[in-house]
């Protein structure tokens, strides 16, 4: 039996829509590499982790995920799998963000997903004779993330602008080290490699307020004049334009995170303890969540202040004119700055 031209033409039409729609249906990537970092301010991603919020919502919107999780101690070495392909999704300091946005725009376009939270960082020390950051001097070592790039780094140079005077922003980046936290608490309060301060974050600059030789030189609350957004999630073009969807079920798993941060922070504090292996005392993690100055929000808030800074300074060659800028659409419509 022979088929007329007309009859063979609407089955090919027909055959190549079904090999469209399957190979539509399974375009976005069925595993997506997430990183974070170590604190509970990345308490969200670790909620989503526990609790599968991710692959709940991606099954809802008809994907099948499955996620690997990765820890890194800073946000410089993130950057650099993200651009190698060998990471989907960042999450770390506005900092770190803010740069490789900068240097990506007319390459990988790399963009914030939304943010994680907004949280003080404190510059904590154990040199009884620093008493605020005029008092800095070689006699002290301090330890961050990473130099020049991290938000602390960031944060400490616009400290020293302020304290000592337009240009000398870098007055004190001789005096940092790069450090994971848990490494750089131990190294401070074990007085070990010279390190004496720790421009760190939660739980760790709670934890060394408790040893009676510390003390806080100053919070980024300070120097902003006011709250700040600390970590952000980030990533490429590519992964954003080709996983729509995805994007949409991270973004609603990471509001469920954060909901269960500003309802339940006693499970948030008991998932935190038991994910991140921590020997803190629940009770205390859930103190710290509760804290008026930690605040659980996908909303990016004061941005703009980092990246005018740095673009000022010469750390950034173009200055975004919002912070829409610096994110993907979706989150867009929220009351950022």
């Amino acid at each position: 039996m022979t088929r007329s031209p007309m009859r063979a033409a609407m089955v090919g039409a027909a055959l190549v829509m079904n090999i469209a729609g399957v190979f539509g249906a399974s375009a976005e990537t069925k595993t997506v590499r997430i990183a974070k970092q170590f604190g509970i301010s990345y308490l969200p991603i670790t909620i989503m982790e526990s609790e599968k919020l991710l692959e709940k919502h991606a099954k809802a919107a008809g994907l099948d995920v499955q996620p690997q999780w990765i820890q890194f101690t800073s946000g410089a070495p993130m950057n650099d799998a993200i651009i190698s392909g060998n990471l989907d999704l960042a999450s770390g300091g506005v900092g770190p963000m803010i740069t490789i946005w900068g240097k990506t725009r007319g390459s990988y376009g790399v963009k914030g997903i939304a943010a994680l939270n907004a949280m003080p960082l404190y510059l904590v020390s154990v040199n009884p004779k620093v008493k605020s950051i005029a008092d800095l001097s070689d006699a002290d070592r301090i330890a961050l993330p990473a130099i020049k790039t991290s938000i602390q780094a960031l944060t400490l140079q616009m400290a020293a602008e302020k304290a000592f005077g337009a240009g000398q922003q870098y007055k004190l980046d001789a005096l940092t080290v790069s450090m994971g936290h848990p490494d750089a608490q131990a190294a401070m309060l074990g007085e070990k490699s010279g390190i004496n301060a720790h421009f760190g974050s939660a739980p760790f600059m709670y934890q060394e307020l408790n040893d009676p030789r510390a003390h806080k030189i100053f919070d980024s609350y300070e120097v902003m004049g006011g709250p700040h957004t600390f970590n952000v999630v980030w990533a490429t073009t590519e992964f954003h334009d080709e996983n729509p969807k995805l994007v949409h079920a991270f973004i609603a798993a990471l509001s469920d995170a954060e909901k269960i941060l500003r309802d339940e922070p006693a499970r948030a504090a008991a998932i935190y303890v038991k994910l991140d292996k921590s020997k803190i005392d629940v009770a205390e993690v859930e103190r710290m969540i509760r804290l008026p100055e930690n605040e659980w929000t996908i909303v990016p808030k004061n941005i703009m202040a980092y990246a005018d800074f740095m673009h000022r300074v010469g750390a950034l060659s173009v200055q975004p004119a919002s912070w829409k800028d610096l994110f993907f659409p979706e989150v867009a419509d929220l009351p950022g700055s």
